[in-house]
């Protein structure tokens, strides 16, 4: 990655580099320079989650847009996936995102998307960069600096496209929604409200401080309570920025998004919607996703890290449903990037269409042992030209056979190699990861 972007946009701690006023304001000219290239009007919508540092990152990167000679078209508070329905809905040059997604308060940051709601490439990330870098592009003529308006009725539009995309009605159905303090808080409660369903809503206070503090996707122990104690359907925790959710059954046990992607490929499949048998997840997928396509007759295609990566294997292969198990999950026949609240409704989808509570649902896949372990490397050569490492790694791969796998690689930010190994038992999974981690540590780790 360059010198700005990382494997999502732009993030950093607020007001420090590279998220401060200065910074957030050259990264603005730099992207209406970039996305203005070659049209008469740039327009570009900005939109933001619920941190304290958004609107002072929200002026400056507007200041940025309109030096330019660009006009910016404010959202307001608004999930990520909002800001990229909104960007094609209001034919914008470009959509920007502030919000540093599942992470704490003080960080913030950058997402990017095209006009048509897709994220941008490496290719693209690089010119922005370099843009960001020369400090001879110049501002735009005093009478073509560009004006900053509301998108007022943003919001509104992009909840009315999620009410859109189901057809099952939800009447009688019990829900608990977790909104992370963050940028569904009002949005999701107002879908599946106006949907018919009964709903639990949690964390729809923000402060500015409070967003993903133990709630959210990343920490589900409420929600897991609330399901059980409400006696609700299903439970979903949503992230900060509400482009990923997790999902929990009725009996308060959380649904992995492989698990969801595998629910969803199911029924589409039994419908005849699958388009090509296809599904598309990453190298992290858990090996019984693998197993449930298979024994279902679906193709499954694994990308790299990144729901970018996701995206650029299911446009190649055709697939219309894609994601990580992190909860970040494509329907590419309704969207053009991960939606947490859509996700969510295909999910209740499935529920309704199947009549079986998502715990029977979830059947459909088995979830294989996982340990991952990190070695601290004082180097990263190619795993693959270390003799000792490929040596060991086979032998594990030939003890588990067909029922297990393994993968090792390096960290993109940290000294770190990383040792993930699935099995059929707990006890295997954690020794063969652990022979394979001490392997590591001996030719390459720290203090070798």
């Amino acid at each position: 990655m360059g010198k700005l972007f990382g494997t999502d946009g732009i993030r950093g701690v607020a007001n420090t580099y590279p998220m401060t006023p200065e910074m957030a304001m050259k990264i603005g000219k730099a992207a209406a320079l970039y996305f203005g290239k070659n049209r008469s009007s740039t327009r570009i919508v900005v939109g933001k989650d619920t941190r304290i540092s958004g609107d002072m990152l929200e002026h400056a990167i507007v200041a940025g847009i309109c030096s330019a000679g660009a006009d910016a078209y404010l959202t307001g508070v608004i999930p990520t996936p909002g800001v990229a329905y909104i960007a094609r809905m209001y034919e914008a040059a470009a959509g920007i995102v502030i919000s540093a997604s599942h992470n704490p308060f003080y960080d913030n940051g950058f997402k990017f998307f095209k006009g048509n709601g897709y994220k941008l490439s490496d290719e693209s990330e690089t010119e922005i960069e370099e843009l960001f870098l020369d400090n001879k592009t110049p501002f735009a003529l005093v009478q073509d600096i560009g004006r900053s308006y509301k998108a007022d009725d943003a919001v509104k539009k992009y909840a009315q496209f999620l009410k859109s995309e189901l057809t099952a009605d939800l009447k009688g159905l019990k829900l608990v929604i977790d909104c992370a303090n963050g940028a569904t808080y009002k949005i999701a409660p107002e879908v599946f409200i106006n949907m018919g369903a009964a709903v639990e809503s949690l964390f729809i206070s923000p402060d500015g401080e409070n967003i993903n503090e133990d709630c959210g996707s990343q920490h589900t122990r409420h929600l897991q309570k609330a399901v059980v104690e409400k006696k609700a359907d299903m439970g979903f925790a949503f992230d900060g920025d509400g482009d990923r959710v997790i999902a929990v059954d009725n009996t308060g046990k959380v649904i992995s998004g492989d698990q969801v992607l595998a629910i969803c490929a199911n029924v589409l499949k039994k419908q005849g919607k699958l388009k090509n048998d296809t599904v598309v997840s990453t190298v992290m997928s858990n090996i019984g996703f693998k197993i449930a396509l298979k024994n279902m007759g679906i193709k499954h295609i694994a990308a790299d890290v990144g729901d970018r990566y996701v995206m650029k294997e299911m446009l190649d292969s055709g697939a219309i449903i894609g994601g990580e198990d992190s909860g970040h999950t494509i329907f590419l026949g309704s969207h053009t990037t991960g939606d947490g609240i859509l996700t969510a409704l295909r999910l209740i989808e499935a529920v309704v269409t199947e009549s079986a509570p998502l715990s029977q649902l979830a059947d459909v896949m088995r979830t294989y042992p996982q340990v991952l372990l990190n070695v601290e490397v004082t180097q990263k050569p190619d795993i693959d030209s270390i003799p000792a490492i490929q040596e060991e790694i086979r032998r594990v791969e030939a003890q588990l056979g067909e029922m297990g796998r393994v993968l090792v690689r390096y960290s993109g930010t940290q000294p770190l190699c990383r040792v993930m190994v699935e099995a059929s038992t707990q006890e295997e999974t954690e020794s063969c990861c652990k022979q394979i981690a001490e392997v590591i540590k001996k030719v390459i780790g720290k203090g070798t």
